[in-house]
């Protein structure tokens, strides 16, 4: 950084504050259990280890914060993930409010950092959801799932419909995605694994016709909910634009209002690539909800910071392992709770 920055005292744990009314495992309730929150504590090992191991280096030896530390410390969240326009929120946060405190030392450096995060992350004032439960009178639910090839898009669905399954919804998965022989066959064995409906018109049939009859499916069979994958492609920004548009209508001709939501899914191992997706699928498609998969095969799970805070999409689900039962619904502050226990 160009500006020099003067020399100030570094964080001290008599003035952190309470985290909005949550300390550790205060915040959990009945719908985040033990065993979830071990799950998330798992997926998040390597994010984690790097995460701290960069903290530590920054600010080995130092007992006040100056410009080397401040540098440090952007330094680490960016290559941590958190991304550059969150980082400069992040940091600018952490100057004034040391600008204002008496003497810390740098062993409060996590909790500081911790608190300016969670506090950033309640300003994305969306709804989060405590299950995986559908809104009410919106029966049947429909979901378009999009995203590019590669991102876990077909695992999500699946494992999404084995959790409406467990909470007793009857579900259908459609295979609009019909330029792929191996994404329509690997929807139809996440159906059978499920032990939910399934609806295909085969290899290269019209993806909106196929969500046109799958949302019919779904009236006519009395199902819940409908989840309806689509291609994942992303190289041509207008045709792709056409296409779901052409989806969106195809939907609603049959079910006015539908669909109620839009997930996109992103590969959270992609890190910075990841948000530049989501960039660019917000720009073509009226994107309401995020999935963000592979969190326990990366260190990059400082990604979702960024993402949260940058779209004020709401990352609705977030995969911290590979077995049916590991997607969760995302909570920002069991989340932040997690990467930075010890």
């Amino acid at each position: 950084m160009e500006k020099k920055r003067a020399l100030r005292p570094v964080f001290s744990p008599n003035t952190l504050p309470k985290l909005n009314g949550f300390q550790k495992m205060g915040f959990f309730d009945k719908f985040f259990n033990r065993e979830k929150k071990e799950d998330l504590d798992k997926g998040l090992e390597k994010t984690k280890e790097g995460f701290f191991g960069k903290i530590s280096r920054a600010v080995a030896g130092k007992s006040t914060v100056d410009e080397e530390v401040l540098d440090e410390l952007e330094n680490v969240l960016i290559t941590s993930d958190v991304g550059l326009d969150t980082t400069v929120k992040i940091i600018q946060r952490i100057e004034a409010r040391v600008a204002q405190d008496k003497y810390m030392d740098t062993g409060e450096m996590n909790g500081i950092l911790r608190d300016e995060i969670v506090q950033l992350l309640a300003e994305n004032n969306t709804e989060e959801l405590e299950d995986f439960d559908i809104p009410a009178g919106k029966k049947p639910y429909v979901l378009l799932v999009i995203g590019v090839n590669g991102v876990g898009k077909t695992t999500t669905i699946g494992k999404l419909a084995y959790q409406f399954k467990q909470k007793g919804y009857k579900v259908v998965l459609g295979a609009a995605d019909t330029f792929r022989a191996a994404a329509v066959q690997q929807l139809s064995i996440w159906a059978n694994r499920v032990g939910c409906d399934f609806f295909s018109k085969g290899m290269n049939a019209d993806p909106a016709a196929v969500a046109y009859e799958t949302t019919n499916y779904a009236i006519e069979h009395h199902c819940d909910i409908a989840i309806i994958d689509t291609a994942g492609r992303l190289h041509n920004k207008s045709h792709l634009m056409q296409e779901l548009g052409k989806i969106h209508r195809s939907i609603q001709k049959k079910l006015p209002g539908a669909p109620h939501d839009v997930l996109l899914v992103l590969d959270a191992s992609t890190g910075q690539n990841a948000q530049e997706q989501a960039k660019q699928f917000t720009e073509v498609a009226p994107i309401t909800c995020l999935a963000l998969t592979k969190l326990d095969g990366t260190a990059k799970g400082g990604v979702a910071i960024s993402i949260s805070d940058q779209f004020k999409i709401p990352i609705r689900y977030i995969g911290v392992g590979e077995s049916i039962d590991k997607l969760q619904i995302f909570n920002k502050k069991a989340f932040v709770e997690s990467l930075f226990e010890q």
